[in-house]
């Protein structure tokens, strides 16, 4: 089984239809595990690998930077094979109450980028990063399941502008070639491309945000500004952490105390978060039982859904072990029929993006 490659926006950069996402190396896996898997997913065909300055997640003070730093032992311990693969990380926006990262600093400065970036190199043991994003935005802009915008939270920040002049000198020096943003807006992303094109800065080629069955808000306007600016979508939480793979359908959140436990059930800060709203698995439990009817697991349809989605570029999946690696590369063969894909579009006319 082949997979596809696409070229990301104008970029030359020939990335295989499937990423290996890494934020739980360090956290929920350890690093000759988080090796393995690596490895596999690089006999399997895969070339594209994405991290973060802030990754392990869930992020703390001692997880911080470590997939990078797991990264990059893999990295050196095997001669030749950087220059095969694409590496992308990202500097964290603003504070999120991570203190460790630049001091909770609320606003990301030029110099910023320079450090950030200098110490990501060094974590990943390479010269350069194929493609730098911007994590989150650095203004006030409704992400992290915030449902709107609220302009009485705006604050003076570092401009757009100043941010693309901050990532040219980088691109300038050599240590990145292409620029991404992640977790951004309709109007985030035209925003940077207007100002790149206005003033000859480097142009947004990717936008890395969530894309999946109980979150499909890139449909909702996004996905008509990246097509005609020709940017690509790099979908991240395929799966909704999880909940699209069916393990929580009959229990709800299992206690962290269960044999299986996964990472909605193990960490406290993940039960927080939108996946796992009572409406979020609610809406699971819907499309995971319309996957059976139709033959196929809740994981097969999830990840087909993403796979085959003209708005997706690649997909990101993250994972624990190589047989769940192994699970989500299988599943690249699976098509979904045009009756599946209206049932999916039907449940989704009924109850929307409970995980947006």
């Amino acid at each position: 089984m082949t997979i596809d490659h696409t070229t990301l926006g104008r970029s030359s950069l020939s990335v295989t239809r499937i990423c290996l996402g890494t934020m739980t190396f360090g956290q929920q896996v350890d690093e000759p595990t988080s090796h393995r898997i690596m490895d596999r997913a690089v006999e399997r065909g895969i070339n594209f690998l994405d991290t973060a300055e802030m990754y392990a997640v869930p992020s703390t003070r001692e997880s911080f930077g470590k997939t990078e730093t797991f990264m990059g032992n893999w990295l050196a311990a095997r001669p030749g094979l950087r220059q095969k693969l694409v590496i992308a990380s990202k500097i964290a926006g603003p504070s999120r109450n991570m203190d460790w990262i630049r001091n909770g600093a609320s606003d990301l400065k030029p110099e910023d980028f320079k450090a950030a970036c200098d110490d990501s190199l060094r974590r990943l043991q390479t010269d350069v990063i194929d493609l730098y994003q911007i994590h989150w935005p650095n203004r006030n802009a409704p992400v992290f399941g915030q449902m709107y915008y609220n302009p009485s939270k705006d604050r003076p920040q570092t401009s757009i502008e100043a941010q693309l002049r901050a990532l040219e000198d980088l691109v300038k020096a050599g240590k990145i070639r292409y620029v991404g943003l992640s977790n951004e807006t309709p109007w985030g992303l035209a925003e940077f491309i207007r100002l790149a094109e206005a003033h000859g800065l480097p142009r947004v080629h990717t936008v890395q945000n969530p894309y999946g069955l109980v979150n499909r808000v890139v449909d909702n306007g996004l996905d008509e500004v990246m097509h005609h600016h020709q940017v690509s979508l790099l979908a991240y939480s395929p799966l909704g952490f999880g909940v699209l793979t069916g393990k929580y359908d009959d229990h709800g959140i299992i206690p962290s105390d269960h044999l299986d436990a996964a990472r909605l059930s193990r960490y406290e800060s993940m039960r927080k978060q939108r996946w796992s709203r009572p409406q979020t698995l609610a809406a699971a439990r819907r499309y995971n039982a319309l996957a059976w009817q139709h033959g196929m697991t809740p994981t097969q349809m999830a990840l087909a859904f993403c796979y085959r989605n003209w708005r997706v570029a690649s997909t990101i999946i993250g994972v624990r072990t190589i047989e769940q690696l192994d699970q989500c590369l299988d599943a690249w063969s699976t098509e979904l029929s045009a009756e599946l894909l209206e049932a999916i579009d039907a449940i989704r006319l009924e109850i929307r993006d409970p995980a947006q």
